[in-house]
């Protein structure tokens, strides 16, 4: 009799993972599929390529009061065993601007719809500070149009103050974070964002974003383009570029102040991918 159930078990659950399976693949499917990998950094190498990024540098606050200086220097940005990694060092007495360095690497090149996939880890620290981020912006900024005329996509925001979540927003002109207007998913829970890495990915196409961690499937916030689309609600439909930093204080990584023991500290990236979607 005990053989018999379990036969009968093995046979049920063979039935069940196939229905499983065929409810990921049917669900897939109603997914824009990806026509082939179009732009890629592996960060295989030991430094950073200077033909896809570029380090934007300052001291200006970045209209955020943040308290880091940008730099291009190693210390700040290393690439070793096969990531990026991006730290933020306090070089000072702390508690002041420009008492700490970090880094921001933007994109060379522009892109336009597709699957954006950015596989990283987030700072394992225990205090308050940080703001990394993983993001893009319009290229329209680069040429005169301020912001958030150009577009905002944050792909990946963290503050940790509040580990464990992650949040996914869009900017505009309509909906914008200064206006208290912006799109956004809120703070998301996921509690392994600090020890593993994870793909923060985004689904881009003329007539919506999706947001996801680690599978397509999984969206955690979805922006579809307006029915009376004007720039001013809908800048989605001109080239961005990507941004990658991280952030020490300001409005809000600073927001519960800047704990000068969690230094130093890293945003390590593993790879950023853009797929085509097939039309």
């Amino acid at each position: 009799m005990r053989n018999e159930w379990l036969i009968l078990f093995l046979l049920c659950f063979t039935i069940s993972a196939s229905s499983c399976k065929e409810d990921v693949s049917s669900n897939e499917e109603a997914l824009p599929s990806i026509e082939g990998l179009v732009w890629s950094d592996e960060f295989n190498g030991v430094t950073w390529d200077k033909a896809k990024w570029y380090p934007e540098l300052g001291d200006n606050g970045w209209g955020n009061n943040e308290w880091q200086n940008y730099t291009p220097f190693n210390r700040n940005i290393e690439v070793s065993n096969g990531t990026l990694k991006i730290h933020a060092l306090l070089e000072g007495n702390g508690q002041r601007v420009g008492d700490y360095t970090s880094a921001r690497l933007l994109t060379q090149e522009t892109f336009l719809y597709g699957r954006m996939e950015i596989r990283a880890k987030i700072p394992n620290v225990q205090g308050n500070g940080l703001w990394p981020a993983i993001w893009m912006l319009g290229d329209g900024i680069r040429n005169g149009t301020p912001w958030p005329d150009c577009g905002e996509i944050d792909i990946m925001e963290y503050v940790s103050y509040d580990p464990n979540k992650i949040h996914f927003s869009i900017h505009t002109a309509a909906n914008n974070h200064k206006a208290g207007t912006a799109i956004t998913s809120g703070a998301i829970s996921h509690n392994t964002a600090e020890e593993e890495f994870h793909v923060y990915g985004l689904t881009w196409t003329e007539d919506y974003l999706e947001f996801y961690i680690d599978n397509p499937n999984a969206v955690q916030l979805r922006f579809d383009k307006p029915q009376n689309a004007t720039n001013d609600n809908w800048p989605f439909d001109k080239p961005h570029f990507f941004l990658l930093n991280m952030a020490v204080g300001g409005d809000w990584g600073g927001a519960q102040g800047v704990d000068d023991s969690i230094f130093p500290a890293a945003l390590e990236i593993d790879y950023v991918r853009v797929f085509e979607l097939d039309k």
